[in-house]
């Protein structure tokens, strides 16, 4: 979409979220796309899944599931769509949706609002081409939220390639909790449960606010649970210095300032499994310089969001060039030969 460029003023002069939502509505008006066919060099094969390359749109984006479809053709490897909950949600008040222009960062506050697993998962039914993932929640008044997980689980596994269990969003109140060892064991054992025969691919995505111990809780786990892989990590609760005006809302902060504390906690899980499992980097990732610095640290995949506020769609294709040049420059055939080298690299000094 080359004309993002011109098109970002006017977006910019509306209110954060009501430019989402019209920014949605112009999507859905456009033909399909045609997902990104297969790049020896950035194809990725994760948990029995094969991924045209390793640039995926992390969930927020695509709330309710209504543009997989559009995004795929932007050039992105994956889509992953929600969070979704069982029941349908307003979310926080408004206003709950920031931008940070001169920090190229967001701030939300807004809390899981979507139309809920069974309208999403009408819409997925005929899903055509292309890697969707699903990713769900609980919803903020239930009174067990591992059992809106389990089901969730149950009610989204048919349509989607994998699914991703949410509990590292810092917007509804307890729902971090889960990351605590004995939750989280209980929940990981329900939701194993709820996906059945199938065995669908299931990710966990945690929050980069963790500390080494709440690490290797969560490393553990995960590997004696069986994770299929692990999302590091979501929005921060922590303020890096900031300019922009909006600098005081409360909420988690995505962009640019989180790219710092993102790596890094990719690195503490990489350490915390040793390799034993999968990583997918996301927060604060705007470049391919960006995406080769995760994959080093040890992702097979990355997932961005608040750059395309900045950047446009076309961002998918761009990383993807980028990371493929990177690569050839530094000796590597393909991803997989990359993932985890900057590790692998620390533990032979």
């Amino acid at each position: 979409m080359a004309l993002y460029p011109l098109l970002r003023p006017l977006a910019f002069a509306l209110d954060a979220e009501r430019a989402h939502r019209l920014t949605i509505r112009a999507l859905k008006l456009l033909p399909p796309g045609l997902p990104a066919k297969p790049d020896p060099a950035l194809a990725v094969n994760l948990a029995g899944l094969s991924f045209p390359n390793p640039v995926g749109l992390a969930a927020g984006f695509d709330k309710d599931a209504e543009v997989w479809r559009q995004m795929l053709g932007f050039g992105f490897g994956f889509v992953e769509v929600g969070t979704l909950t069982p029941k349908p949600q307003q979310g926080n008040p408004k206003p709950r949706l920031f931008r940070l222009v001169e920090d190229r960062a967001v701030i939300n506050r807004l809390g899981f609002n979507n139309r809920g697993q069974a309208a999403a998962v009408s819409r997925l039914q005929s899903r055509g081409p292309g890697l969707v993932g699903v990713n769900v929640g609980a919803n903020k008044n239930s009174p067990d939220r591992i059992a809106d997980y389990a089901a969730g689980v149950a009610a989204t596994g048919a349509v989607a390639d994998y699914l991703t269990v949410n509990i590292s969003s810092p917007n509804t109140p307890g729902l971090r909790d889960l990351q605590d060892k004995a939750a989280l064991d209980e929940l990981l054992a329900a939701v194993m449960s709820a996906r059945g025969e199938d065995r669908i691919p299931l990710f966990l995505k945690v929050a980069p606010d963790l500390d080494r111990s709440g690490v290797d809780a969560i490393a553990t786990v995960a590997i004696d649970r069986k994770v299929d892989a692990l999302i590091i990590g979501n929005t921060t609760l922590s303020r890096p210095p900031l300019r922009s005006r909006h600098k005081g809302e409360s909420g988690g902060l995505s962009g640019l300032p989180l790219k710092a504390l993102a790596l890094e906690r990719l690195g503490d899980f990489r350490r915390a499994t040793g390799g034993a499992m999968p990583l997918i980097a996301a927060g604060g990732i705007e470049n391919g310089v960006d995406a080769f610095d995760r994959i080093r640290a040890g992702a097979s995949l990355v997932q961005l969001y608040t750059a395309l506020v900045y950047e446009g769609p076309e961002l998918a294709e761009r990383i993807n060039g980028e990371l493929k040049r990177l690569l050839n420059r530094h000796g590597f055939a393909n991803v997989g030969e990359a993932v985890g080298r900057d590790e692998r690299a620390r533990r032979s000094v």
